[in-house]
């Protein structure tokens, strides 16, 4: 019997594993992605800044967890998704899929600092202190920390294959800082009040600001994706430059 041929049209997934592939679909994204993030954030600070009611307890500095809390779910999930990547990369020792994994770890590691921030200064009026050695506040410093000592590994392996693999394996053991940091508040004593949105039950702030909060985390969402998908094409290219298909890129751009 002769073997049916598949047609060769259609979307076929594993295609985008190749880097001339993915490094022309992430081209095409990341205008888009780039364009919601700046819409949505205006929105968003519009909401949050001009549109939610001020705080009975708090007054107006209790504005900043509009970028705080967004920040800081992003420097979780962030995380979260550059171990997946990695655990393929190790699994399936895919380059994509390592590319990935390192072109999240910056951003993620900004979502961090920036939630460190921003809680340092919120805590200053709400708590009478910038900082506190608290549960959720120190297993977030940690969290900036594996996102600095990924990169720095990695950076410190010559072999990028090799750098990849010791990398993933620091990314994998540090992803149980994750429920650490979100579960927290239930597990310890913490100056963080338990969280204002859950999906076992409704919301216990004002729409107004639980719609500012939405749509300012959707915007840290698609920043994310912005800038991890631009840093994985200047990844594809630095690891691909002696390849045919960036010189004639190179060509064509000259």
């Amino acid at each position: 019997m002769q073997a049916i041929n598949q047609p060769r049209s259609g979307f076929h997934l594993f295609r985008y594993s190749s880097p001339p592939e993915f490094y022309r679909l992430a081209g095409k994204a990341v205008p888009a992605f780039a364009a919601l993030a700046a819409l949505l954030a205006l929105a968003g600070l519009y909401l949050g800044f001009f549109v939610a009611p001020t705080d009975a307890q708090q007054g107006e500095a209790y504005r900043i967890m509009f970028v705080h809390v967004p920040a800081a779910w992003m420097a979780m999930f962030v995380y979260v998704v550059m171990a997946f990547w990695a655990a393929l990369g190790l699994v399936f020792n895919t380059r994509i899929s390592a590319i990935m994994a390192s072109a999240l770890a910056p951003t993620g590691a900004l979502m961090a600092f920036l939630s460190l921030w921003t809680g340092a200064l919120w805590g200053r009026p709400a708590w009478g202190t910038y900082w506190d050695w608290d549960a959720r506040m120190t297993s977030t410093l940690i969290l900036l920390f594996l996102y600095m000592g990924f990169m720095a590994l990695h950076s410190a392996i010559d072999d990028s294959r090799r750098a990849d693999r010791a990398a993933g394996v620091l990314a994998l053991v540090g992803v149980v800082n994750v429920p650490i940091i979100y579960f927290s508040v239930q597990w310890w004593n913490s100056l963080h009040q338990g969280s204002s949105i859950s999906l076992g039950r409704a919301p216990t702030i004002a729409a107004p600001m639980l719609a500012a909060m939405l749509v300012m985390a959707l915007a840290f969402w698609m920043y994310c994706i912005a800038a991890a998908l631009t840093r994985a094409r200047a990844i594809v290219l630095e690891r691909e430059r002696g390849s045919e298909w960036v010189r004639a890129l190179a060509g064509e751009r000259a």
